[in-house]
């Protein structure tokens, strides 16, 4: 592989430096692997003192599949920036669609969730994947997407 393709990793500084996300909103914890142009790897630790835990569901606590699916796109909105070179140009990475969504096992408090996404289609504004979600080599929740590249809003 030349220096280009070589597999990466990033900490998070790595990826808030990808991601305009936040807490509570920032899914991805690390990238585990980060391969341009192809796929990424990444790793969201699930911790009980999430906020959405409170509520889904008392007893019986679930990570949102919702929450699932927004943690696969911003691992590949981090391989999208680093692919296409957007770092530090203030473009976003936006959800256009979510296709054949399916959620095999719950998700719970005290696991690392492995999302794996990859390119189907790459352009320079829009971008197709296919993402997955595990659990200890267990497949939790899959789903194809699609994101446009673009300006933040004015305001």
């Amino acid at each position: 592989m030349s220096e280009d393709t070589a597999a990466a990793t990033l900490d998070i500084r790595g990826v808030l430096a990808a991601l305009p996300h936040r807490y509570p909103m920032l899914l991805v914890d690390r990238v585990a692997r980060l391969e341009r142009d192809r796929s990424i790897t990444a790793i969201k630790a699930v911790s009980f003192n999430e906020s959405f835990f409170q509520g889904h569901f008392p007893g019986r606590p679930i990570m949102p599949g919702v929450l699932i699916v927004e943690a696969l796109a911003q691992a590949a909105g981090v391989l999208a920036v680093e692919s296409l070179g957007l770092a530090g140009t203030g473009k976003l990475v936006y959800f256009m669609a979510i296709e054949g969504a399916k959620f095999r096992k719950p998700v719970e408090p005290g696991v690392l969730l492995e999302l794996h996404a990859e390119f189907v289609q790459k352009r320079a504004s829009v971008c197709k994947f296919a993402g997955r979600a595990s659990v200890d080599g267990a497949l939790v929740a899959e789903a194809n997407f699609t994101a446009m590249i673009a300006d933040p809003p004015a305001g």
